[in-house]
């Protein structure tokens, strides 16, 4: 009993210090960047793979919005300050779209693969979000009209791809959630500008070009 009591505290402490890093973080994205950010949902503390919310089946455990909704996202310091004062081991959710960049998304192995080849070729990215098990490249801020041109013009397009425009999210670090810690595979330079981000046009054109090229087979995961 005294062990699992021991292991229970120290999980306890590893979350409380992580508080400190992930308020600084949200300010950060909210107040400097002008990203607009709201509070995900905790993993289940009884199963850190399973999520907080109501849908024992959810896809994205401890990784997306629910109380507040995805609506709630803002850039004002005073409402995110409350939120992870309150909740200090929330992961930070961005809503994608608006003023905020979008993401195009692809399995970790097929955008390792694929980060490579794009450095080769010498096109710049900007900040990519890391998980466990997907890739997040940042870019400007689309409409689903320009996205459906740009798709239909592609005589073929990896399924394992995913957009997260207006209306859609992804988890920022230094959040931890069901499936592992969110991290910056490319971390965006240090200072208070927000940071570049390139069209998705090029980045599209140059993750397809790339997966097609080197023969990655990326399920969808």
């Amino acid at each position: 009993m005294r062990e699992i009591l021991g292991k229970r505290r120290r999980l306890l402490s590893q979350s409380s210090d992580r508080g400190p890093e992930l308020i600084d973080s949200a300010l950060t994205f909210a107040t400097e960047w002008q990203w607009p950010v709201l509070p995900g949902v905790t993993a289940d503390p009884q199963g850190r793979s399973r999520c907080g919310c109501p849908d024992p089946e959810c896809t994205v455990p401890g990784a997306h919005p629910f109380d507040p909704g995805l609506l709630a996202a803002t850039t004002e310091a005073r409402m995110v300050r409350w939120w992870w004062t309150n909740r200090p081991t929330a992961p930070i959710v961005l809503a994608t779209g608006g003023t905020a960049p979008c993401a195009v998304s692809l399995p970790a192995l097929a955008a390792s693969r694929a980060l490579v080849a794009l450095d080769r070729q010498g096109i710049r990215l900007g900040p990519v979000v890391a998980s466990p098990t997907r890739w997040s490249i940042l870019v400007r801020p689309y409409t689903m009209e320009q996205l459906g041109e740009l798709l239909y013009a592609k005589d073929f397009v990896p399924g394992s791809l995913r957009f997260h425009g207006e209306g859609g999210y992804i988890a920022l670090p230094p959040s931890e959630t069901g499936r592992g810690d969110i991290r910056w595979e490319r971390a965006p330079l240090p200072g208070s500008a927000s940071p570049w981000v390139p069209d998705v046009e090029a980045v599209v054109d140059a993750v397809v070009d790339a997966l097609t090229r080197t023969g990655v087979s990326a399920p969808e995961l």
